[in-house]
């Protein structure tokens, strides 16, 4: 059963999409994200005009999802971030779909989902999380 650790970290428990093991600051999305006119992958930024994180950058944190909305073109702009080096840390998703799989594939950074517990729901913008893809194993450090 997942809970907190012994240090009162939380830890959820998930499935690994990409290998991987990273460790930075959570950027929280409520709502699914565009790749494809949702980005910009030159600056790392979210740019649609109606997303909670409007403007926010995504370059550098872990990135914390219920997925992918969109086209296919998803895949293409996320592996742009990792060829301009704006991408995401890692990728943590509610919602495994082929866009967001594919995403996290070409991006090549640590991704999971299949979570026991919703990662979106426990996780904080600010919190410090360390993503363990290999051993399938989210902690987070924060305000518990």
């Amino acid at each position: 059963m997942s809970g907190s650790g012994k240090d009162g970290r939380l830890v959820l428990h998930g499935r690994k999409v990409v290998p991987g093991v990273a460790e930075g600051e959570a950027l929280v999305s409520h709502e699914t994200i565009s790749g494809w006119g949702g980005i910009d992958p030159v600056k790392g930024i979210i740019i649609e005009r109606r997303h909670e994180l409007s403007g926010v950058s995504f370059t550098g944190k872990i990135l914390v999802f219920p997925g992918a909305k969109g086209s296919s073109g998803w895949s293409g702009f996320f592996q742009s971030t990792r060829l301009l080096g704006t991408a995401p840390l890692a990728m943590l998703f509610t919602h495994l779909t082929t866009k967001a799989a594919l995403g996290a594939v070409v991006t090549r950074v640590p991704s999971m989902t299949g979570f026991d517990r919703d990662p979106v729901e426990l996780i904080r913008t600010g919190d410090w999380v360390r993503v363990d893809a290999d051993a399938g194993i989210v902690e987070v450090k924060g305000d518990r």
